[in-house]
């Protein structure tokens, strides 16, 4: 079967964009629906979806973007320990471009740190394996889909006896996040499409909170156009019933149980520490450090380094981006002093931040 040819036919968008219309008109009312990955976000923007929806649904991107939730003082960090003597620090390409408080890891890399892109964290073992005088240290960010690849990373990084490869763990959980900040009530969404990608990890019971206790529909979604329709019209099936429950539309690469394999590695691997999410704060148990167990390869406990205070961006929204509350068109900054070529937030660096995405598509 040809998925792409099959979730792209514009004959089927068309029948289920009339069921659309027709659901939603029976609503009649406003509906804000929450797209939580950032994947999610560039697709509806680059097949049009946003333009052809029935004027009452409205589509609010949330916090997604595994390089736009990761904090400023996390960037201030990986500087700091770039700059020490003997230690190379390998990162996936879009956060170099992050700003600090102060500077970049593109800015210190220019300047001489040693800093290697990679495109897998298993690029980071071979090149521990290859320089023995080096400290290598993996910064480790982005949600439950890649969290078990850098806990791969560390298992294998024992098992073969390695000693000069750690990580700095910027990961972070989708959970409690997602329902901090749609029990905030700081914008108030009618249901969620979900993410597919991490969804294929940690299955269906990760909105179990949201949609018991907010009673907010959800449902996983794919990320071909007529996925995203079929979630559309999914969600306001469900909210026209007035029960809420979680639906997997993506049924070809999601199961309910999710990747044991992978959960178990990460289990195993990291553990639930408070971590600071951008724009919405400390969260209690969503990100992940690395156990006890694996201190031996956990930068912050090999080496301390000393953080600068952080210093905030003039006129950027990302924060309240993030949580829906604003677009990126509210930014001042967007478009003149921000540009995905002199990026002042972290919204416009990542394919998959809002920013990025709305001026890519900008009409």
């Amino acid at each position: 079967m040809n998925y792409i040819q099959e979730f792209r036919n514009p004959e089927i968008s068309k029948i289920i964009l009339h069921q659309i219309e027709e659901v939603s008109a029976q609503l009649e009312r406003k509906i804000n629906i929450m797209e939580i990955c950032g994947g999610h976000t560039y697709a509806i923007f680059r097949f049009g979806i946003n333009n052809v929806l029935p004027e009452n649904i409205n589509l609010i991107s949330g916090p997604g973007c595994p390089v736009c939730v990761t904090s400023q003082s996390f960037i201030d960090e990986a500087i700091e320990y770039a700059k020490l003597p003997n230690v190379t620090l390998c990162t996936f390409g879009d956060l170099v471009r992050v700003p600090g408080s102060y500077s970049s890891l593109s800015r210190e890399k220019s300047e001489g740190a040693s800093i290697e892109i990679c495109y897998s964290p298993m690029e980071s073992l071979s090149l521990a394996m290859n320089s023995p005088g080096q400290e290598i240290i993996f910064l480790g960010i982005g949600f439950e889909t890649t969290a078990p690849l850098t806990a791969a990373l560390v298992l294998e990084a024992k098992s073969r006896g390695i000693t000069n490869l750690s990580v700095l763990s910027a990961h972070k959980t989708m959970p409690r996040a997602l329902y901090a900040l749609l029990n905030s009530e700081m914008v108030k969404v009618d249901g969620l499409i979900c993410p597919g990608h991490v969804s294929s990890v940690t299955g269906y019971s990760i909105y179990s909170e949201i949609v018991d206790n907010l009673q907010i529909p959800a449902v996983i979604c794919g990320f071909e156009p007529n996925d995203i329709l079929q979630t559309i019209l999914m969600l306001v099936q469900q909210i026209r019933s007035d029960k809420a429950k979680i639906e997997n539309q993506y049924s070809r690469g999601v199961k309910k149980e999710g990747n044991i394999l992978a959960q178990k590695m990460m289990n195993r691997v990291f553990m639930p520490v408070t971590s600071y999410w951008r724009g919405i704060g400390n969260i209690p148990a969503s990100g992940l450090e690395v156990a006890e167990e694996f201190n031996s390869f956990n930068a912050r406990q090999k080496n301390s380094v000393a953080v600068p205070p952080e210093r905030i961006i003039k006129g950027c929204i990302c924060g309240e981006i993030m949580q829906g509350v604003k677009k990126p068109t509210d930014c001042q900054l967007f478009g003149t002093v921000c540009t995905p070529q002199d990026p002042q937030g972290a919204c416009m660096v990542s394919s998959e931040g809002g920013c990025a995405t709305y001026y890519k598509f900008r009409e």
